[in-house]
């Protein structure tokens, strides 16, 4: 597939000054990500580790890598080498693995917590007990002036997905529940932090609900580079 330069162009506009677009390019072809790296995207999304590390030797080493799958504690240190951003860290145990494998490259990686908001059982993430659990661990190592156990990452946001449904009010309910969560924990420090914080949810079919609820990332797959299969 060609990319379609004025579509692309068409939602950066939309998008300038409200959010960041991830190219989700799962499954495409590399020529394909070439082509809209060529246009001036440098943020792409992948959903499958060997299929990020094989892109990732084959495209410009400037492209911004952003892991948005499930990940499997025993396949970080295959992407800590070189990702950008994880969006979906679900557990504590995930992100003291993500810090030991950024420790051992010498990098500090930045990731989002997964909420999950839908109302599918088939959608991965914390819920809002467990959200609150992992702050704990976070804020708590934070405090402890660089010697605690998450030295090497910087969890900087919320990641969520919405479920699957044509209902726009339910899918505005849930991003409007994630939005909150995201004031709590990340916008209602008595110290702002020193990058502006992600609030990363909205895709293809349901990006503009998202951004209307706060959004600043979005992950856009099938618009610019059509549907799979």
């Amino acid at each position: 597939m060609s990319i379609d330069k004025e579509k692309y162009e068409a939602l950066l506009t939309e998008l300038k000054g409200r959010a960041q677009l991830v190219a989700v390019s799962k499954t495409k072809p590399v020529e394909d990500l070439q082509a809209l790296y060529e246009l001036g995207q440098w943020d792409f999304g992948e959903n499958y580790v060997q299929e990020l590390v094989d892109k990732q030797t084959l495209l410009p080493s400037d492209i911004r890598w952003h892991f948005i799958g499930h990940l499997q504690s025993n396949k970080v240190k295959y992407i800590a080498p070189f990702v950008h951003l994880i969006h979906g860290v679900d557990s504590s145990r995930l992100l003291k693995e993500i810090d030991k494998q950024a420790a051992r490259n010498g990098r500090n990686i930045s990731c989002l917590l997964q909420v999950h908001i839908a109302r599918e059982e088939t959608k991965f993430g914390l819920d809002e007990a467990e959200l609150a659990e992992v702050m704990k661990v976070v804020a708590a190592e934070a405090s402890s002036s660089g010697t605690g156990e998450l030295r090497n990452v910087n969890v900087c946001g919320l990641m969520g997905m919405a479920s699957f449904t044509e209902d726009p009010d339910k899918v505005r309910s849930e991003f409007h529940t994630l939005k909150s969560l995201f004031d709590r924990y990340f916008l209602s420090a008595v110290a702002p932090p020193a990058t502006p914080p992600i609030l990363s949810m909205g895709m293809s079919g349901d990006y503009r609900i998202a951004v209307e609820e706060g959004s600043n990332m979005v992950r856009i797959g099938s618009l610019l580079f059509g549907k799979r299969g």
